[in-house]
C-alpha cells in the first residue's frame, strides 16, 4: 500500500501530497489507499441529507468566505428612525447572502468546500439547487485539494470564472466505519492520495503512522535513489565478515578497532531477532556461516523464523540510507573517543542518600 501510494505521486515525489487519516474501530487489514483526495465530513446543518454524494466531471469551489447569518457584536449600534428603515437592513444583510450563493450557482461549480462556516440557510439552498457544500474544512486538507484539484481558495465571489475553479473526475461521500468521508478522484492538477487508517486502539493507530511515515520516507529514497541493498541484516552481515577477514591483515592496534566495527555491525540482525522473538544466536550463528561461504544477501527471514536470500526476497533498502547510517555512526564513535575528560559538579553528590533516622521520619540527634 506504502508504495502504491509513493508510485502514485507525480514525479518529484511531494510528501504533502500524502494524506493520512485515521480512523478508530475495525482491524488494519481493513485501511485503504484512495488516490485522491479525502477528508472527514465537516459539521453541517439541516438540509445536509438533501444534497447529492456522488458527482462526475464537476467543478470545485475553495472558498475563504463565511455563507452565514452572522449576529452583531455586543457593541454594535444601528440608529433607525422607524420600521422601515429597520427593515431594509434586515433585507440587505439577506440580499448580500443570497447574492454571494446565486453568483457561486452561476459560476458552474457543482462543490463548494469553505475554511469558514456554511450556514443552514445556504446549505438548504444548495440543496434545493442539487449543489453540495461542506464549511469549517481543515486548512491541511483545502490546500492539498487545491494544488490537487487546481482553481484558487478565493475570498469573495465577485468575477468568478472557470481559472479559480478547481475540476475532478468524481466525487462521492462513503461510510468509513462510523465517519462519513469526502473523496475527490481523478484530480486534474496534481496527483496526491490519502491513506486512511483503521485500528482498535489510538495509541495503535498512532504507532502505525509512524510506521507508515518511516517507510513512506524510505520508499521516496529508493525511487529516487535507484541504488539498493538487501535488508533483514544481510548487508551489515556482509559487512561484518569483510572487516572481520581484514583485520587478520592488519598487525597494529588497528585490528581491535576493525573487530570491534565488525562485531557492532551484528547488533543490527541481533536487534531484528530479538524484536521477532527469535532465537538470536541460532540465527546469527547461520548468517555468519551463508556469508562465510558467499551467501552474500542473505538475512534474517521474519516469516519463516531463518534465513533467507532477501535480495531475491525483495526486502531491500536504499543503498544512500545505509551509507548515512554508517557514516553518522562512525562520526558519533569518533567524537566520544576525542573526549579526554569529563567535568563532574560536585554539588551533584553532595545531595546523595539521606542520612539515617531513629523511625518515624524523626532524625538523628
Amino acid at each position: 500500500m506504502v508504495v502504491d501510494a509513493v508510485m502514485a505521486l507525480d514525479v518529484l515525489l511531494p510528501l504533502d501530497m500524502i494524506g493520512i487519516k485515521k480512523v478508530q474501530g475495525g482491524a488494519l487489514e481493513d485501511s485503504q489507499l484512495i488516490i485522491g483526495v479525502a477528508f472527514k465530513k465537516t459539521f453541517s446543518y439541516a438540509g445536509f441529507e438533501m444534497q447529492p454524494k456522488t458527482y462526475s466531471n464537476l467543478k470545485i469551489a475553495l472558498l475563504n468566505i463565511e455563507l452565514e447569518l452572522k449576529s452583531e457584536r455586543e457593541n454594535a449600534e444601528i440608529r433607525l428612525d422607524n420600521v422601515e428603515e429597520y427593515q431594509a437592513v434586515v433585507d440587505a444583510e439577506w440580499n448580500i447572502l443570497y447574492e454571494k450563493l446565486q453568483k457561486l450557482h452561476e459560476s458552474g461549480a457543482k462543490v463548494i468546500l469553505s475554511k469558514l462556516p456554511i450556514g443552514d440557510i445556504a446549505t438548504q439552498w444548495f440543496a434545493d439547487r442539487d449543489m453540495f457544500c461542506a464549511g469549517r474544512v481543515v486548512d491541511e486538507d483545502m490546500k492539498r485539494t487545491q494544488k490537487a484539484c487546481g482553481g484558487s481558495i478565493i475570498s469573495t465571489v465577485q468575477n468568478m470564472n472557470d481559472s479559480v475553479l478547481g475540476r475532478c473526475d468524481k466525487f462521492e461521500e462513503i461510510q468509513v466505519g462510523k465517519e462519513r468521508y469526502n473523496i475527490l478522484t481523478g484530480c486534474k492538477q496534481a496527483k496526491t492520495c490519502t491513506l486512511i487508517l483503521r485500528g482498535g486502539a489510538e495509541q495503535f493507530i498512532e504507532e502505525t503512522e509512524r510506521s507508515l511515515h518511516d517507510a513512506i520516507m524510505i520508499t521516496r529514497r529508493a525511487m529516487k535513489n535507484d541504488s539498493v541493498v538487501a535488508g533483514g541484516g544481510a548487508i551489515e552481515m556482509e559487512l561484518s565478515r569483510y572487516l572481520r577477514d581484514y583485520s587478520r591483515t592488519i598487525a597494529g592496534k588497528e585490528q581491535l578497532l576493525i573487530a570491534a566495527i565488525a562485531r557492532a555491525l551484528e547488533v543490527i540482525p541481533r536487534q531484528l531477532c530479538d524484536n521477532a522473538g527469535f532465537d538470536a544466536t541460532n540465527i546469527l550463528n547461520k548468517l555468519r556461516q551463508k556469508h562465510a561461504t558467499g551467501g552474500m544477501w542473505y538475512g534474517v527471514d521474519i516469516t519463516n523464523e531463518d534465513i533467507a536470500d532477501n535480495f531475491q526476497a525483495t526486502v531491500w533498502e536504499p543503498a544512500v540510507v545505509k551509507i548515512n547510517a554508517l557514516t553518522a555512526a562512525c562520526e558519533a564513535a569518533c567524537l566520544i573517543l576525542s573526549v579526554d575528560e569529563t567535568i563532574k559538579n560536585p554539588k551533584s553528590d553532595a545531595g546523595g542518600q539521606p542520612g539515617a533516622g531513629r523511625g518515624r521520619g524523626r532524625p538523628m540527634r
